[in-house]
């Protein structure tokens, strides 16, 4: 099989744990302590949509609460019992149960795993150019440019 080519089928803990835990700028990265993510739609070179296998451990948060522009988001929970802030308040989410995020709502979101197990569940988003991201608990913003993020202040200074 040369370099480029992907698999037809993997199991999901067979693809690699992603080694920057964070894209986020300090302080904000090292929040992401406790957050381990397999790319899996990387691993078959999919374009149009991310999917990644995250596990939580127990005090550890999915990404800092957010809101996208462009990008919709849905998480599956496989195990373990997070719970789902949003602009609306807190909800445990239970193995089985499922939430999406609507691009554009302004509701920020993310997962927190306040319990002793570790949580486990799978992220879909799409990878629409020109997207941006508020972040409404932080003096943090990130726009999509040619494929990579920026980061910067609520006032539009960069982040070293």
């Amino acid at each position: 099989m040369s370099e480029d080519a992907k698999p037809a089928a993997i199991r999901a803990f067979d693809a690699p744990v992603r080694t920057r835990p964070s894209n986020y700028p300090e302080p904000f990265a090292s929040r992401m302590a406790g957050r381990e993510k397999r790319a899996l739609g990387d691993m078959f070179g999919l374009a149009n949509f991310g999917v990644n296998l995250t596990r939580l451990s127990p005090n550890a948060v999915s990404s800092l609460r957010h809101a996208h522009t462009r990008q919709d988001e849905f998480v599956y929970i496989l195990q373990g019992h997070p719970t789902l802030r949003t602009d609306a308040g807190s909800m445990q989410l239970d193995p089985g149960m499922c939430a999406g995020f609507k691009a554009n709502t302004g509701d920020g979101h993310c997962l927190v795993n306040e319990t002793s197990e570790d949580v486990l569940y799978l992220e879909v988003g799409d990878r629409i150019a020109g997207d941006e991201v508020r972040y409404p608990d932080d003096d943090l913003e990130a726009l999509m440019d040619n494929g990579k993020w920026t980061f910067v202040h609520k006032d539009g200074t960069p982040y070293a």
